[in-house]
């Protein structure tokens, strides 16, 4: 089989395609024959080395994907042959509170990706994706989806008439987007281009905020909320927008730090506005297998569809890195196996 692989130098300009064996299922494993996968910055992290510079490898990045069962390793019965099935990011990660040993299971590295033409996987660590998405739309939910579900319907339990505020165009911005108008939220999106917030808008956001052209968005925010602030903000920005994010705050307000464009060290942190404000700033990190199944269902008793940017096939993967590095898109660029 065709595999892409980091192999002792990073950058994507030395990604290489590889032949490897196909594997083979163990007990409680699967077989997955691979129909698509979905890009995000933190592909480019791990090949440029800034994740971890003493990488194991060779390894196979790429972290989400779908793929359909073609065979099954013993006593696996989780799954049949033929099913639509996608990884879950952080392998261990079921349920509840994740742990420090989490960590060492993702997907894209320190574990083997899914930028290969047949994968396996533990059973456990597998969801049926939704039957009415394709495999270019099912492709991206992993990681964006996921992250973006679990900042606001599990930790920011978002509400009909809250406002939201949503950094960026990306992936899980557009999920944020996406679901705060599924639980009938106002949505309030910032970016640096009126071309992409008018997009937004018509995929539901009430309302665009050009930071270029109003650099002092979170007075636009308060303005927009009558001064009351935003029930929630999806930070995706980092060290550029947090403060920001906070002044933008209602009282009691929720912050969900995803992102850091901006860089990830913030000097400078305005304490005192965010105990003024009971600011609740919340980490996330992908998200457990629970609340992917939960994120699902919502999906499929939806009409929503994943907002997907452009689609590049295999052979083309190391392409759809470069473009994914100009961060032009608009939603999810995916890699088909199909093309």
């Amino acid at each position: 089989m065709k595999v892409y692989e980091i192999n002792g130098e990073f950058g994507i300009d030395r990604l290489k395609a590889s032949d490897r064996p196909i594997p083979v299922p163990r007990s409680n494993e699967v077989l997955i024959k691979m129909h698509a996968v979905s890009l995000n910055a933190r592909d480019l992290g791990v090949i440029d080395g800034f994740y971890n510079p003493n990488l194991n490898t060779p390894l196979i990045p790429v972290s989400d994907g779908v793929g359909e069962v073609v065979s099954l390793g013993e006593n696996s019965n989780k799954f049949k042959i033929g099913d639509r099935v996608s990884g879950i990011f952080t392998q261990s990660w079921i349920t509840g509170e994740p742990t420090q040993q989490n960590w060492i299971s993702t997907l894209g590295s320190p574990l083997n990706g899914l930028l290969a033409e047949f994968v396996v996987l533990p059973e456990e660590g597998l969801v049926h994706v939704p039957d009415r998405l394709t495999d270019i739309e099912a492709a991206t939910l992993p990681c964006a989806g996921v992250t973006a579900w679990h900042a606001l319907i599990e930790e920011g339990k978002i509400k009909a008439g809250d406002t939201v505020v949503i950094q960026g165009t990306g992936g899980v911005a557009l999920f944020a987007l996406q679901f705060a108008k599924l639980y009938g939220a106002t949505v309030i999106v910032t970016s640096s281009s009126d071309e992409k917030l008018n997009r937004a808008k018509e995929i539901g956001a009430d309302f665009g905020i050009n930071y270029k052209q109003t650099p002092e968005w979170d007075k636009a925010v308060l303005a927009l909320t009558e001064e009351h602030g935003a029930d929630h903000i999806v930070d995706l920005g980092g060290s550029a927008t947090l403060n920001r994010s906070i002044s933008a705050l209602r009282v009691g307000g929720h912050i969900s730090m995803i992102g850091g464009l901006s860089g990830f060290s913030v000097e400078g942190f305005d304490i005192i506005p965010a105990i003024v404000r009971k600011a609740r700033l919340q980490a996330i990190n992908v998200g457990s297998r629970d609340m992917f199944e939960s994120m699902n269902f919502a999906i499929e008793h939806s009409e929503l569809h994943p907002i997907v940017d452009s689609v590049y096939p295999f052979e083309h993967a190391v392409d759809a890195l470069q473009y994914l590095t100009k961060g032009s898109y608009f939603g999810k660029v995916v890699i088909s196996f199909n093309q």
